[in-house]
């Protein structure tokens, strides 16, 4: 009887040894995977297409401060530089809203203002994931991807409005 003890005793003594070494190694590979050391060749990288505003669109807008310090922003994240994103709610929250407040006229239309919300979207959540710790390099670089490409979409938005304005159909 004894003997069927330590027999029971040691293969559960054996099992959970190997259970402990099996999650070591899994802590290695977590902490190796969450590095964010972003640079701007990592970013360049990114595929996706960039619009950039076109003359008449850049005249409608030259005074509408919040879009080019919007701008500033993406410039530095194109940099790998997310210095905006921590701790700085306040800032952000009143940036986006004087950015909808403030919109021209001559831009201001609801696709514009989804295109403004969508941006909004992508700022938020990779401010979140950039504040984690636990953000893998890679799911950060796909969150900047997206965040990019709102941007982008959003200037795409404003340059369709003012070439839509500009067109005189003859009415009969």
């Amino acid at each position: 009887m004894t003997f069927k003890i330590l027999i029971t005793l040691s293969i559960l003594l054996s099992f959970s040894a190997c259970k402990k070494t099996q999650d070591t190694e899994v802590e290695i590979e977590i902490e190796e995977t969450t590095s964010q050391n972003l640079s701007e060749k990592n970013i360049a990288q990114l595929k996706y297409v960039e619009y950039a505003l076109d003359v008449k669109t850049e005249k409608a807008i030259e005074d509408w401060a919040e879009y080019f310090q919007l701008e500033t922003h993406i410039n530095n994240v194109k940099k790998g530089d997310l210095g905006f994103f921590y701790d700085n709610d306040k800032n952000i929250k009143t940036l986006l809203r004087d950015l909808k407040k403030d919109i021209p006229e001559a831009v201001n239309s609801d696709a514009t203002l989804a295109r403004i919300s969508a941006l909004e979207t992508h700022l938020y959540k990779l401010k979140s994931l950039a504040n984690l710790e636990s953000t893998s390099k890679d799911e950060l670089l796909l969150t900047i991807k997206d965040f990019l490409i709102s941007f982008s979409n959003f200037n795409f938005q404003m340059n369709q409005k003012i070439e839509a304005d500009g067109i005189n159909i003859a009415k009969p």
